[in-house]
C-alpha cells in the first residue's frame, strides 16, 4: 500500500504540469495520464469492494506472469476502458479532487478480503494483492509516460 500512496504522490508532484503535452510519446496530456490513473485506481477498487471472495478463481496467465515479473507494461499494446477514460475539461482542481479520491479507495482496498477480486480483460481474476501489485505497474507506467512528455 505504501508503495502504491508514493506512486500516487509522484503524480501529485506532476500537476503543475498538467497541460504539457508531446505528439511524439502521446497524444494525451499530462493532465490526462494522471487522471487517467487515478480513475484506474478509484474504478478497479470499487469493482474489488463490490466482488464476492467465494467466486474468486485463478488460473495461469503467461502475460500476466511477464507483466508481474518485469513489472513493466509494453506502451501502446492496449487500449484503455471508457470507463477509465477522462471525460470533460482537467483542471488543476480537479486532479487534485481525484489524487485524494485515489488515495482514499487505496485505503479501502487494503482492508478487502483476500481473495476479493477483480476481472482484468487480460490478466484474468486479480485477488486484492495482485490488485495493489498491477495498480503499481500502472501507475508506474503512467509516471514513465509523463516523464517522456516532460523530457
Amino acid at each position: 500500500m505504501q508503495k502504491l500512496l508514493k506512486l500516487v504522490d509522484a503524480l501529485q508532484a506532476q500537476i503543475q504540469y498538467f497541460e504539457n503535452v508531446n505528439p511524439a510519446v502521446s497524444s494525451s496530456s499530462v493532465g490526462w495520464q494522471i487522471e487517467h490513473s487515478c480513475l484506474v485506481i478509484i474504478k478497479i477498487t470499487e469493482t474489488v469492494k463490490h466482488s464476492d471472495p467465494k467466486k474468486y478463481q485463478t488460473q495461469f496467465n503467461f502475460k500476466k506472469w511477464f507483466v508481474f515479473l518485469t513489472g513493466k507494461f509494453p506502451r501502446g499494446r492496449a487500449q484503455a476502458p471508457a470507463s477509465v477514460m477522462p471525460i470533460g475539461a482537467i483542471t488543476k482542481e480537479s486532479l487534485l479532487e481525484a489524487i485524494q479520491a485515489a488515495k482514499q479507495a487505496i485505503a479501502e482496498l487494503t482492508v478487502c478480503e483476500k481473495n476479493q477480486y477483480f476481472q482484468h480483460p487480460i490478466f484474468g481474476n486479480l485477488n486484492t494483492a495482485s490488485t495493489l501489485y498491477f495498480l503499481g505497474i500502472h501507475t508506474k507506467h503512467h509516471l514513465h509516460i509523463i516523464e517522456d512528455i516532460l523530457n
